[in-house]
């Protein structure tokens, strides 16, 4: 049984993909609010080459949301994920997002072209981008340094120790109408996890969204990441990252906050080593705007790197079937 919500999901990536994954067996309206600021690996092509708002974050939620229940419909889901790691100019690149590539090309239209592949993927729920305009996130750090670029603030090649104390973009992006008639119309709306400023203040930054966040009337919930991130959130404890998201977002304004509470296995924990991340402290006091669930939100599976793939990945993910549930409970209560 499902439950006859509204759910709004923001971030993208690996974060956003775990939480669509568990809720598409619990609800049934889900809208994945992804960024568009991505400019690594594939979206370098697409944005460079092609002249596209990048579509990584899209293809991940398209596939959370897709349906698996034959045969088909899973050789199609793994035929969207298939990465491929030879050939010059695509080795890297998913076949899921020269697809969609190609269904822009012949449609005349991305947002079109993300709503058919939702169609032939046969999701539950819809993909939404967050704007609409072709913008560049611009960090600036303590030391009065500016980073241009996602890609460029999440592999550092700068010191990642110093912290950003702000996040735009350029040029102003403004929120994609579709997205803001969802924010209105939500049960309840899902901030992260996924990379703290190029995931989920990536979309905070976008003109209008923090706006209808704050005018919904949904329940809002903000789940903190397992990790700390070297050249994001380095050194962050649990409060740091709400202290920092209330730069963008008025935390009064959120319900709930989720914190994992489960020991990090070992072995990743000497793999995250190398990277200078650590497993985010819970020293969050009581609050009175929000209630903290502190629970076991880890998946146990340790994620391998998948074949062709360049970029850094986190090895550790939330439990979809755990986070699934956890939001359950909030539902319950709208």
């Amino acid at each position: 049984m499902r439950f006859e919500k509204n759910v709004v999901v923001i971030g993208g990536g690996t974060g956003t993909y775990s939480v669509l994954t568990g809720l598409k067996k619990y609800v049934s309206d889900i809208t994945a609010v992804v960024t568009m600021a991505d400019s690594g690996g594939s979206a370098k092509k697409e944005r460079d080459e092609w002249g596209l708002l990048p579509s990584s974050d899209v293809r991940k939620s398209l596939l959370a949301l897709a349906d698996v229940s034959t045969q088909n419909a899973l050789l199609l889901r793994k035929l969207f994920q298939y990465r491929y790691s030879q050939g010059v100019g695509v080795r890297g690149m998913t076949f899921g997002n020269l697809f969609l590539v190609a269904l822009t090309k012949i449609l005349g239209s991305q947002q079109l072209a993300i709503e058919k592949a939702g169609e032939i993927l046969r999701t539950h729920g819809k993909v939404l981008p967050v704007s609409l305009d072709k913008i560049d996130l611009v960090a600036t750090y303590a030391d009065g340094s500016k980073v241009i670029g996602e890609h460029a603030i999440d592999e550092p090649k700068h010191n990642g120790k110093i912290p950003i104390t702000y996040l735009s973009t350029h040029p102003l992006a403004q929120i994609n109408p579709e997205v803001k008639e969802a924010l209105s119309s939500a049960n309840l709306i899902i901030l992260g996890p996924g990379g703290f400023y190029t995931t989920l203040i990536a979309n905070l930054v976008v003109s209008g969204v923090s706006d209808a966040i704050i005018k919904s009337r949904a329940k809002k919930i903000f789940i903190l990441n397992l990790m700390t991130e070297y050249g994001q959130t380095y050194g962050f404890t649990a409060s740091k990252f709400l202290s920092e998201l209330d730069t963008y977002l008025p935390i009064k304004t959120l319900d709930f906050v989720f914190i994992n509470n489960a020991p990090i296995p070992q072995a990743a924990l000497t793999r995250y080593k190398k990277y200078n991340a650590v497993p985010v402290l819970n020293d969050v006091h009581s609050s009175s705007s929000f209630t903290v669930m502190a629970s076991d939100l880890l998946s146990r599976k340790i994620v391998p790197r998948q074949k062709g793939d360049t970029l850094h990945r986190s090895f550790i993910r939330h439990s979809p079937e755990k986070i699934a549930k956890a939001c359950m409970k909030i539902l319950n209560l709208v």
